[in-house]
């Protein structure tokens, strides 16, 4: 993809973030479509194109009242969105639409018109994984936590430290769900969930969404809100089982699709200033921290501890608070995404001052997917 040649120019999440009863899935998909299409000045007869995870596409496109000339229904867990951003900046450019819709509404904590449908047992992971007893993330996870953790000597107050860390940042931010501190014995001493998880190490389970509306830079530089140019994007998979992951201390997936987006935006790791690791639970960020080459193999816990994450760190990293302490729906990376448009716009609780260049990293599945966008907010 030409560096910078699209742009985000409409963002937004559903009004209400947590507890939302009286909305179902898909008026959540509709709600924060709505507030994006507010946010830079457009209507639904603007948008040609619309990409979609949970709803279907062709649901949304009815449901709001567009005819689009390109869709896109890629579902791949929590980074369904990043992909959708590379796609939809693909096929921009190649005139196949000119104003994309992406949206996300999850039911997560309500459960209102929300389907969560168990893998049929014909699928590779209910033939192979599911005789065996997980019962979801929770317990599919601690697989590769337990093997890094032997392999590389991290700690339970390793893993703990990622969730006290989290907490700082959400509490600078009036959204999240969780702002008051906690402590690392405040995290060990919280009910196990599946070794070695304990519930403050878990995401939320939330109510909530968000949408994003892309258009060429070009066209950009018309709207009312500072633009956000895309300047490198990656995708990848791997195994829908957790069980035949290449390593159990390292993603394929992560791999690749960041090298992909750091290689067509051009940058170096030293060159980013802020970066959003999807952090459903607390071993993601240690993950992907050495995954994408911030740190080598073993040394991410090591770089938490030292607060370089945190707070007036110099890689301040899940600034929204993260799926553990600001919001999580079921699939996370739409709000990493938000939070990326919002640093760059300038526009954030807990605003990154200076900053510059946004990498925004989701996985989908236990590590079966990956997508990676690199955002800059300097106009081509």
């Amino acid at each position: 993809m030409k560096q910078k040649s699209v742009a985000v120019v409409g963002a937004a999440e559903t009004t209400g973030l947590g507890k939302i009863p009286d909305m179902s899935n898909i008026q959540l998909h509709a709600d924060c479509a709505l507030n994006a299409m507010a946010d830079c000045g457009l209507t639904a007869k603007d948008i040609d194109g619309v990409a979609c995870a949970g709803q279907t596409p062709v649901e949304i496109a009815h449901y709001l009242g567009i005819t689009p000339t390109w869709v896109d229904g890629t579902a791949v867990g929590g980074c369904s969105f990043m992909l959708h951003v590379r796609h939809a900046a693909a096929a921009i450019n190649e005139g196949l639409c000119k104003t994309v819709l992406i949206t996300h509404g999850e039911s997560g904590r309500s459960q209102i018109g929300r389907a969560r449908p168990v893998p049929p047992p014909s699928s590779l992971i209910g033939q192979f994984e599911f005789p065996y007893g997980p019962m979801g993330p929770p317990t599919m996870f601690p697989m590769p936590v337990m093997r890094y953790m032997k392999d590389m000597g991290a700690t339970h107050e390793d893993f703990a430290t990622v969730a006290v860390i989290q907490r700082e940042w959400a509490a600078k931010n009036p959204r999240a769900t969780f702002h008051d501190p906690i402590t690392v014995e405040d995290v060990l001493d919280s009910r196990m969930i599946a070794y070695p998880f304990r519930l403050l190490q878990c995401c939320l389970v939330s109510d909530g969404g968000g949408a994003l509306i892309l258009t060429s830079a070009e066209r950009a530089k018309d709207f009312p809100t500072k633009p956000v140019y895309i300047l490198g994007t990656g995708e990848s998979v791997e195994t829908p089982m957790v069980s035949q992951m290449e390593s159990f201390t390292s993603s394929r997936a992560f791999r690749t699709a960041s090298k992909k987006a750091f290689g067509e935006a051009g940058i170096t790791h030293s060159d980013v200033d802020h970066l959003m690791i999807y952090d459903a639970f607390a071993h993601l960020p240690v993950f992907g921290l050495e995954d994408l080459g911030f740190c080598e193999p073993g040394e991410a816990a090591g770089f938490i501890r030292a607060r370089h994450t945190a707070p007036g760190g110099k890689l301040p990293m899940n600034t929204n608070g993260g799926g553990l302490s600001y919001c999580h729906t079921g699939m996370y990376g739409m709000f990493a995404l938000q939070e990326s448009v919002r640093q760059m716009r300038g526009t954030a609780p807990a605003q990154v001052d200076g900053a510059k260049l946004s990498v925004c990293h989701g996985v989908g599945g236990m590590f079966a997917a990956s997508g990676t966008i690199v955002f800059s907010n300097e106009a081509p």
